[in-house]
C-alpha cells in the first residue's frame, strides 16, 4: 500500500500539489482564528449556543450561495484560477476585520465575509482539481488536496495554543498573526497554479448562471447533492467542539487542541482515504465514515472529561477524512467536465443551507436540553445518511 501511494504522489501534476499548499495555508490562517473565535463570542461577548449557532451557519449558508454562482461564473468564463485567486484575496483582505471586532454584529461580518470568500474559491478551485489531475488518480487527487487542508487545520489551532500561552491569552493579538499564512496562500496560487491547456470556455452570449444545463444533469448528481445535504444535517458547525471542550473545563488556552485533534485525524486519513477511493466500491468507505461519525457522536453526547471531548474529536476527523474527498469525487464522476464548477457550486449551496439548519438546531437543543441532545440529534441524522447511502448505491448498480 505504502509503495502504491508513494507512485501516486510521484505521478501527481505540480498543480495539484500547489493547490493542496494553498489550502494548507488559508487553512492554517482560519482555523488559528476559528479555534479561538467560539469562545470569544461565548466569554467575552457573552452569546448564547443558539447566537453562536446562528452566526456559523449563516455564515456558511453565504459561503454557498457565493460557492453556487462562482461555480457556474467560472464554468462561464473559462477562468477558474482568477474567480479562485478572487476568492482567496477577499479572505485575505477581511482577516484583519477579527482582531478588530467589538460586538456580535462585527463578528458576523467578519465571518460572512470571510465565508464569501471561501465560497466563491471552493467551487472553481474543486474544478481545477478535477481538470488537472488524470482521471485514474481524481480520488487520491481530492484526497492529497484535502490532506494538506487538513495538515493547515492541524498546525492553526496548535499555533493557536502556542501563541495563546506565549502572548498570555492576548486572544487580539493572536488573531493579527491569522494575516500572514493567508497573504502566503495567495502568492501561492497567483505565482503556481495554471488553468488547464485547451479548456473551451461557455458561450458567452448566454448567461452565466445556464439553467438550461441543470436539466442535463443526471439523477445520479442530484443523489450525490441529496446524500451531501443529509451528511451536513449530522455533521454541524466544527464550533460546538470547541465549546465542547469548554463545557467539560478545558483550560482557555489549550481548547484550541480540539481542532489540533480533529484535524490531525482528517490529515491521517484524507490521502489513504482518497487512494482508496480509486479502487474499493465508494458505499463501503461513506458506510464507514458514518459509523464512525455515530461513534463521535455518541462519545461526544457522554463526554465528561477533557479527554472525553478529545476522543470524540478525533473520531470526527477521521469521519470527515473518509468522506469529504470522497464525496467531491463523486461529483466530479456524475458530471461532465464542462460543468465541474456549476456542479460543485450546486452541491455545496445544498450542503451549505443544511449546515445552516444543523447549526441552529445544534445551538437551540444546546440551550434548551443541553450539550448531550445536540450530539445525539447529529448521530441520528448520521444514522438516517446510513440508510441514504444504501438508497443511493442500490440505484448506481441498477443504472440510470
Amino acid at each position: 500500500m505504502l509503495k502504491h501511494a508513494h507512485a501516486v504522489l510521484h505521478r501527481m501534476p505540480s498543480g495539484i500539489w500547489a493547490l493542496g499548499l494553498v489550502s494548507m495555508f488559508m487553512d492554517i490562517s482560519s482555523e488559528l482564528v476559528h479555534s479561538l473565535l467560539p469562545i470569544f463570542m461565548s466569554s467575552v461577548l457573552g452569546a448564547s449556543m443558539t447566537t453562536i449557532g446562528v452566526v456559523e451557519g449563516i455564515a456558511e449558508a453565504t459561503a454557498a450561495f457565493s460557492k453556487f454562482f462562482s461555480g457556474f461564473f467560472s464554468d462561464w468564463s473559462g477562468k477558474r484560477k482568477a474567480v479562485a485567486l478572487f476568492g482567496y484575496g477577499l479572505s485575505t483582505l477581511t482577516k484583519p476585520v477579527f482582531p478588530l471586532a467589538s460586538s456580535i454584529g462585527w463578528v458576523l461580518f467578519a465571518r460572512v465575509a470571510d465565508r464569501v470568500g471561501k465560497g466563491i474559491r471552493g467551487a472553481p478551485r474543486d474544478a481545477l482539481v478535477a481538470e488537472l489531475s488524470p482521471p485514474e488518480l481524481r480520488g487520491a487527487a481530492f484526497g492529497l488536496r484535502q490532506s494538506l487542508d487538513s495538515v493547515g487545520a492541524f498546525i492553526g489551532p496548535l499555533l493557536a495554543v502556542m501563541l495563546m500561552l506565549l502572548l498570555a491569552n492576548n486572544i487580539t493579538m493572536v488573531l493579527w498573526l491569522a494575516v500572514l499564512p493567508a497573504v502566503a496562500a495567495v502568492i501561492i496560487l497567483a505565482l503556481w497554479v495554471h488553468d488547464p491547456e485547451g479548456r473551451a470556455r461557455t458561450d458567452k452570449s448566454s448567461a452565466p448562471v445556464l439553467w438550461a444545463d441543470l436539466k442535463r444533469l443526471r439523477l445520479h448528481y442530484w443523489l450525490v447533492v441529496s446524500l451531501g445535504a443529509v451528511f451536513t444535517l449530522a455533521r454541524f458547525s466544527e464550533a460546538f467542539l470547541v465549546l465542547r471542550a469548554e463545557n467539560t473545563g478545558l483550560s482557555l488556552a489549550f481548547i484550541p487542541m480540539v481542532m489540533v485533534v480533529m484535524s490531525l485525524a482528517y490529515a491521517v486519513v484524507s490521502l489513504p482515504a482518497g487512494i482508496a477511493s480509486d479502487r474499493f466500491r465508494a458505499s463501503s468507505m461513506l458506510v464507514a465514515g458514518l459509523f464512525v461519525l455515530v461513534l463521535a457522536d455518541l462519545q461526544l453526547a457522554s463526554a465528561d472529561s477533557a479527554w472525553s471531548v478529545l476522543i470524540g474529536s478525533a473520531l470526527w476527523g477521521m469521519h470527515m477524512g473518509l468522506t469529504q474527498g470522497l464525496l467531491s469525487k463523486l461529483v466530479a464522476d456524475s458530471t461532465p467536465a464542462h460543468l465541474h464548477g456549476s456542479a460543485f457550486g450546486l452541491f455545496n449551496l445544498v450542503s451549505g443551507l443544511a449546515l445552516l439548519m444543523a447549526s441552529i438546531i445544534a445551538g437551540v437543543l444546546w440551550d434548551r436540553i443541553g450539550p448531550s441532545a445536540t450530539f445525539l440529534c447529529g448521530a441520528l441524522f448520521a444514522g438516517t445518511a446510513m440508510l441514504g447511502v444504501m438508497i443511493y448505491w442500490g440505484y448506481c448498480r441498477s443504472g440510470d
